[in-house]
């Protein structure tokens, strides 16, 4: 074989472009660098793993090593890729043992994820505190929260899993009480992981409501969710330190003259996440929204033959127009593939981005798509207008209907739908996908109002939450 695609990064996009290109090329070859041992994890699923939901953690495996090789992927973990050459066309690769090699490439694809980013927290060599954006950090832990006489090892029973943390963390004292400093998507679902697991749970977040991206009227519901199952909310409570020395004792939050000290004796930081692009380090490679890889809409960056896609990359916007960085699991998978089959011969489109998601806090269900920020409509050129409407899940009479809270943002003068956000506790959060539909669609308010949307007791009542909101706002641009 000749002509070597290579791949940086051995999880959904670069595994997914891998596999597309092997199918589409089988007479080049493809070879995929990791970093480390994992491979082709459900990142989202790790807060449902910890819960207990999941019972194993090779149940949030898509593919094993021995499964990339039957489809004649090169795989090679445990390499990490420290530079590109773009003139030179290769790529230099550090061993786990420190030894440095050069590889060819013809075609490049850097899928190299992002990594959490702390602030001004170092959580390094304090036990019990942890951030959650890996799978050694998930059974690590599961294992820390359990009884040490209670902890299940074959719950981590995957063979690149790090034994030696799992181990230490299951040996000690199980934790009672515990922080989690951050309340976006990664803190509310481990906040609700670690209720059910016993904890008492305290979730610390810097601005007044929580899942700020979803708004306020989603953000309230949540909070409420939340504290109906124990959980204790601190909104407008930025933590200032993680009190502790071999392991953690307390967060310090409020004002730094005279801080509030919660004791603790775990706390999980999900404060942000940063992509990793240090390997295109003195490139030149035009960097995009959040410092993300800009590329265009066929995940090309400014250096020729190299691709980025995932969370270290760029996408074009469906309502703005323009790059933005909105790192998920769908992003991720759906630019891989679409990468793998141009590198093959037949270019398409990675496609645009809404910033479409969905979270869930126990019963309580919220989702979101488009522009919600008036900041970021107007920014963008827009007139926002906004309205959120309470309307029920079911018909009235049949049994489990529940409020459903709708948002929907739209453009004064053109009527077109900029963004919209539901939430609610009866399959609430799936309806954010009409929302998606008609944002890629550029529709209107009118148009969505006019929307046939199947109607039957069980599942919808005659105005579906969507039309409901759909009609409050049309009825207010017409004002």
């Amino acid at each position: 074989m000749s002509d070597p695609f290579v791949v940086v990064g051995a999880d959904a996009a670069g595994l997914s472009a891998a596999s597309k290109f092997r199918r589409e090329a089988p007479d080049r070859e493809v070879v995929v660098f990791e970093k480390g041992r994992w491979i082709s994890y459900a990142y989202c699923g790790m807060p449902y793993f910890v819960a207990g939901y999941v019972d194993r953690m090779s149940d949030l495996l898509s593919l094993s090593p021995s499964e990339v090789d039957e489809r004649g992927i090169d795989l090679r973990r445990d390499r990490e890729v420290v530079a590109v050459e773009p003139d030179a066309k290769r790529v230099t690769v550090e061993t786990a043992d420190g030894d440095r090699f050069e590889q060819a490439y013809d075609d490049l694809l850097v899928a190299t994820g992002a990594r959490a980013t702390t602030g001004p927290f170092d959580v390094r060599g304090v036990d019990g505190a942890f951030t959650l954006h890996d799978m050694d950090a998930a059974a690590a832990i599961d294992a820390y929260v359990a009884e040490p006489d209670a902890y299940d090892p074959d719950r981590a029973d995957v063979s690149a899993v790090d034994r030696e943390r799992v181990d230490r963390n299951a040996a000690m004292r199980a934790p009672e009480t515990a922080a989690v400093v951050g309340g976006g998507y990664v803190g509310v679902e481990v906040a609700e992981a670690l209720a059910e697991r016993g904890l008492d749970v305290h979730v610390f977040h810097r601005s007044g409501h929580l899942l700020s991206p979803f708004g306020e009227t989603v953000g309230n519901r949540v909070e409420e969710a939340l504290e109906a199952e124990g959980v204790s909310v601190h909104t407008d409570a930025p933590v200032d330190a993680l009190v502790g020395d071999d392991r953690i004792g307390a967060v310090e939050i409020g004002d730094e003259g005279d801080p509030e000290t919660v004791p603790v004796d775990m706390a999980v930081v999900g404060v942000g996440i940063r992509p990793n692009t240090d390997l295109l380090d003195g490139t030149g490679v035009d960097l995009g929204a959040g410092g993300a890889i800009r590329v265009d809409d066929r995940g090309r960056t400014s250096l020729p033959d190299v691709y980025a896609a995932g969370d270290c990359a760029t996408a074009r916007h469906a309502v703005t127009g323009e790059p933005d960085w909105t790192p998920l699991g769908l992003t991720a998978n759906r630019a891989g593939r679409a990468i793998g089959a141009t590198v093959a011969g037949d270019p398409t489109p990675v496609g645009d981005i809404a910033g479409t998601a969905a979270v869930k806090a126990f019963d309580t269900e919220a989702a979101r798509v488009g522009v919600l920020d008036r900041g970021k409509a107007e920014e963008a050129g827009f007139d926002p207008v906004s309205e959120t409407v309470t309307a029920g899940s079911r018909s009235g009479y049949y049994p489990g209907a529940a409020e459903t809270d709708v948002t929907l943002v739209a453009d004064r003068d053109t009527g077109r739908l900029l963004g919209g956000s539901i939430v609610g506790t009866d399959r609430a959060a799936i309806r954010i996908d009409t929302l998606a539909t008609a944002i890629e669609s550029e529709m209107t308010v009118p148009e969505i109002e006019r929307l046939d949307l199947a109607y039957a007791p069980p599942f919808s009542p005659v105005w579906d939450p969507i039309l409901v909101a759909a009609k409050v706002l049309n009825g207010t641009l017409d004002g």
